[in-house]
């Protein structure tokens, strides 16, 4: 699948695709449907399916400081849009000269002159340019006069996640927030995936018998509420059931909250430096103090138990 940053890299050559447009943050099981569709009506005419996705976030540009909490990283996204059988994923730049393109001239710059869309796919609340003032209907009468069609995609699947509510992102946010991270399981059709560079931390795990990896988040990563997770740990990977802990460590008054992941049953691993994955299947209790720390390891051991057992029944990552 090809890459590109900003509409200069696309091959001058590049001929007729099909489109959809989105941050598909997550590319839960909604995002899916659409990007599915663009996939398959690619398939139908011969072209090259695309994803236009933005970086950073619209609304940070538009409202500084409402960066809304990232369920995936582009490169994930790119992984799992790749997976769909997406051709390329073009990630455009959104500045604020960009958020003052009329939407009009977005479609004209990106989707007619760069792209040569035959096929735009979209869900149908979507918006675009300038104050989000382009939608649906204008795309599609704009269609009439570039040459290219619209179709639009109910992508309100639901399930028990968040009481039935329709999937979105908003509602993965909340879920993982909340530490439901079975329902957003649900909604993503994957675990959530937390990702980050190893690093040395207190060590008070080694000197416990249960020695962690202490990830290093990326900025603005959706991190689940505190508390005891079960789920894998991915290193150069391998995929590893865990036992995983969100939070300050009260236990020893900590302040700084952390995501650490105990890989159950291995021996002798050194992850410092590398780049892992934590996936989270299970939420398993909320973070304690114990009276001492012969009863908090005894909870931990009770924790690594029921963690492999959950593993175990979910079966492989």
């Amino acid at each position: 699948m090809q890459r590109w940053r900003g509409l200069e890299d696309i091959p001058e050559d590049w001929g007729r695709s099909v489109v959809t447009i989105g941050s598909y943050d997550g590319v839960h099981r909604g995002h899916q449907l659409i990007i599915g569709r663009a996939v398959a009506r690619a398939r139908e005419l011969g072209v090259p399916a695309v994803v236009v996705t933005f970086d950073p976030h619209p609304s940070e540009v538009v409202r500084p400081g409402s960066h809304p909490p990232l369920l995936a990283t582009h490169q994930r996204r790119a992984e799992l849009m790749a997976g769909l059988g997406v051709d390329a994923v073009l990630i455009l730049p959104f500045t604020v000269e960009f958020s003052r393109l009329t939407p009009a001239d977005f479609v004209v710059k990106v989707l007619v002159d760069k792209l040569h869309a035959r096929v735009v796919v979209e869900g149908p609340n979507f918006r675009f340019g300038h104050k989000a003032a382009g939608n649906v209907a204008f795309l599609r009468e704009l269609g009439a006069t570039y040459d290219y069609e619209v179709q639009v995609i109910d992508l309100y699947e639901r399930g028990e996640a968040g009481g039935g509510e329709p999937f979105s992102s908003t509602l993965v946010r909340r879920l993982v927030a909340e530490g439901d991270v079975a329902g957003a399981m649900e909604v993503l059709g994957r675990p959530h995936r937390v990702e980050g560079v190893v690093v040395r931390g207190a060590q008070r795990g080694r000197e416990l018998g249960f020695p962690t990896a202490n990830l290093e988040t990326l900025p603005h990563t959706a991190i689940p509420a505190d508390g005891v997770y079960a789920g894998w740990l991915t290193a150069q990977g391998e995929a590893m059931p865990a036992a995983i802990s969100v939070g300050t460590n009260p236990q020893f008054d900590g302040t700084e909250r952390t995501v650490e992941a105990y890989a159950i049953d291995r021996v002798g691993l050194d992850l410092y430096g590398l780049h892992v994955e934590v996936d989270f299947l299970a939420y398993l209790r909320g973070q304690e103090k114990f009276h001492s720390i012969e009863a908090l390891l005894e909870r931990m051991a009770a924790d690594v138990k029921r963690a492999r057992e959950l593993v175990e029944e979910h079966g492989s990552r």
